[in-house]
């Protein structure tokens, strides 16, 4: 068997060194770099002093340090700044009501999963006519999170995209790796790497393998190649992320909230030595996707802890001004304020009633 030297510059030198054309079946288009978007947009004392509180609060509620709740709440995916900004002035004002006993943090997701095709979010397409614009959809999604940072309002969204974080996750207190990506290695490595808590929700089949692998590897340290600041390849040599933990969303045609569902991911969780937090989504598989069912959800999850349950640290909801959700029209004018055009979300009315009566039941809980 023949083994390679390594070179003094410790590059494998390639056969012909002249690079390769780019390939015939993509266009490359430049766009700025991280370090120039930041320099451009960058975090003012309150923005920054807003993500560094939040990252604490996410860290010592999910270990248990803090008594209170973590509930994650907010549009599927933020389509019009206006409206993502109307709504975020409105669930900090909720948060400081309840904010005895439930942590509130903002969903802003702007990429979106899909399972074959469809608008990617508002990073991919900002204007919503597949003009797919990311260099400006990175600026927006940048500036409305400046703004809703500006409020108080701790802010949380899904890396999806590898290289976005780099753009966006200075502002970020929690984030999500969605069940999509939880068995892919690239985002495990992402997440090691990340400063704010990571919730790895489970398998859209239901089983929670991979997002419990995703855990424990995630929480150890990885040498993996991706993009420095400058916009340039770089070694990554990671730490490892001691916060991240399991997001149980349903799946498989059935959902995974129930009490039974949660002890028997408790003893997985024990099995494998992660710290025993918990967070449920009430949405997706364990609302079938019908948002009038996200309220029951938190109502059972809500009994489960007044019954003594201790492994539930944190609640998500899908919720946004108008109820449901609405198709892209081709006219965007006809578009409805506030109404998701991803997911479907309860209405604003509904969420700030299910989130005062969660908070209602379970202050009792909390010392005085």
């Amino acid at each position: 068997m023949t083994t390679l030297a390594r070179p003094e510059h410790g590059l494998l030198a390639p056969e012909h060194p002249d690079p390769a054309p780019p390939s015939s079946q993509a266009d490359y288009h430049a766009m700025a770099s991280p370090a120039e978007l930041l320099r451009s947009l960058p975090a003012g004392p309150r923005a920054r002093a807003s993500v560094h509180a939040g990252r604490a609060a996410v860290k010592r509620v999910l270990s248990g340090e803090d008594p209170r709740w973590l509930v994650v709440v907010g549009p599927c995916s933020i389509h019009d700044p206006r409206a993502g900004l109307d709504y975020a002035a409105r669930l900090a004002e909720l948060a400081a009501d309840v904010g005895d006993t439930l942590l509130i943090v903002m969903r802003a997701y702007f990429e979106k999963p899909r399972t074959s095709v469809g608008w990617k979010g508002l990073i991919n397409d900002p204007y919503m006519d597949d003009s797919c614009c990311l260099d400006e959809g990175m600026h927006i999604a940048r500036r409305f999170l400046l703004a809703a940072a500006e409020l108080g309002l701790p802010l949380a969204g899904e890396a999806l995209d590898p290289l976005s974080p780099l753009y966006l996750a200075d502002l970020y207190s929690w984030m999500a790796i969605g069940a999509r990506t939880t068995e892919s290695q690239i985002h495990r490595e992402l997440a090691s790497a990340l400063d704010c808590a990571v919730g790895f929700k489970n398998g859209t089949d239901g089983t929670l393998d991979a997002a419990l692998n995703a855990v424990v590897s995630a929480s150890a340290p990885h040498a993996y190649l991706g993009m420095g600041r400058d916009g340039r390849v770089a070694v990554v040599n990671s730490r490892g992320n001691p916060h991240c933990h399991l997001v149980l969303r349903g799946g498989g045609g059935r959902p995974n909230y129930d009490s039974v569902s949660i002890a028997l991911a408790e003893q997985a969780l024990k099995k494998r030595d992660i710290p025993p937090a918990i967070m449920v989504d009430c949405a997706h598989g364990n609302s079938w996707k019908n948002h009038q069912w996200q309220p029951r959800v938190l109502s059972d999850v809500v009994g489960q802890i007044l019954a003594g349950n201790h492994g539930i640290r944190a609640v998500m909801l899908e919720s946004f001004i108008e109820p449901g959700n609405q198709p892209i029209p081709a006219d965007l004018s006809q578009l409805r304020y506030g109404c998701s055009v991803t997911d479907p979300c309860v209405d604003w009315d509904t969420t700030s009633l299910i989130l005062r009566n969660a908070r209602n039941r379970l202050r009792p809980l909390l010392p005085a």
